[in-house]
């Protein structure tokens, strides 16, 4: 038991190397082992690329190991369908593993207990629910999508020391750290798509990619802009093709922006109605939404009851007069959110709230693991 614990925590660090690139597959890690060593490992690197459990049989043949007789501990069931790739299982049965130890049950329906059916059917062992949990936690935004058809949403919120988010009577200007701005890319690259409203466009004019932190083969997340009004002009960074571009307008005669994807949603505002949105955004295999602005879209989301996590960001700087947006108890209640950690970040103060129930991926989320 003990062994097995090792092992699969052993895979379920190497499966933290497919997170941000392999959505809206979930990171899987394998490893093979023959008695106590560990004779190959293989993670999910890229969509289209081998699974964990290929890339793991693949890495024994480039070192000249015998798989013939070994144990395969992976963290999610083994697929037996073709998809991108052929069947996971036939794999493992060309190996000649004796034994799968697996972490975590498939809930897709086209696996579901089908890879572990095929392998008992050709006789190997099979032992499932080692470390289970923590491989639910590693893959939540997954299983979540799988279960509700919707991302799991972050807010990242940034204010100054009275709950302001601006001085419209200034030039635009960043107020927090270098540490946190860094953090807040580190988010963009744990997600599947970022979302802004017309407002935040307009005044800031960001171009939404990851930037201060290691892409590590990861791509730009889409962006998804609520521009219902139509006021954002066409020369704004975010239309540029650094990233796949969508654009919520109202029912009115939407002028087409090369490249940018133009989607008429007329009950969905910077101030109302996120439902239907998430809705669309899960029928495109979105599992990860980072909510970056600004306060109209914010208090639409928190209002609704719609978001999993909150990053708080204080800084000490006194910005004057301009919009508020304070995280009251009220918003935090409606969204079950709880207090898990807070933490300085050079001047700021961040602060993580997550929804009761679900854990963060991992502890040094959203930088990758150790």
């Amino acid at each position: 038991m003990e062994n097995n614990v090792r092992f699969m925590q052993y895979a379920l660090n190497i499966a933290e190397k497919g997170v941000g690139r392999v959505s809206p597959n979930p990171p899987v890690g394998c490893i093979l082992v023959q008695g106590d060593r560990i004779i190959a490992e293989g993670w999910h690197n890229q969509i289209g690329d081998l699974h964990a459990e290929q890339a793991a049989i693949a890495d024994a043949e480039i070192k000249g190991e015998n798989t013939e007789g070994c144990i395969a501990y992976v963290t999610l069931e083994p697929c037996n369908h073709f998809g991108r790739t052929p069947p996971c299982t036939q794999a493992l049965l060309w190996a000649g593993v004796s034994k799968v130890v697996i972490a975590s049950r498939d809930p897709n329906p086209n696996v579901r207990g089908k890879g572990i059916d095929a392998l008992l059917a050709a006789g190997v062992d099979v032992e499932i629910g080692i470390l289970e949990n923590d491989a639910n936690v590693q893959m939540q935004s997954f299983l979540n999508w799988c279960q509700f058809r919707r991302p799991l949403i972050t807010l990242k919120m940034a204010v100054d020391v009275n709950n302001k988010v601006d001085n419209h009577e200034t030039s635009a200007r960043r107020f927090t750290s270098q540490s946190s701005l860094q953090y807040a890319h580190a988010l963009r690259r744990q997600s599947d798509a970022i979302l802004v409203g017309s407002q935040t466009v307009i005044r800031d004019n960001p171009s939404l990619t990851i930037r201060m932190v290691n892409k590590d083969g990861a791509s730009n997340p889409m962006r998804i802009i609520l521009d219902t009004r139509g006021e954002i002009d066409k020369h704004a960074n975010i239309w540029n093709n650094d990233a796949t571009t969508i654009k919520i307008h109202g029912n009115f005669n939407e002028k087409s922006i090369d490249g940018v994807e133009s989607i008429s949603m007329p009950s969905v505002t910077e101030q109302r109605n996120p439902a239907d949105l998430l809705d669309l955004l899960g029928d495109r295999g979105i599992q990860e939404l980072l909510v970056e602005g600004g306060p109209s879209v914010w208090t639409s989301f928190l209002e609704n009851g719609v978001v999993d996590r909150v990053i708080h960001i204080r800084s000490e700087v006194d910005l004057g007069d301009g919009p508020e947006m304070e995280l009251t108890d009220e918003l935090l209640a409606i969204n079950n959110l709880i207090l898990i950690s807070k933490f300085m970040s050079e001047r700021d103060e961040i602060s993580v709230f997550t929804r009761k129930g679900i854990e963060l991926p991992h502890q040094s989320w959203p930088y990758p693991s150790d």
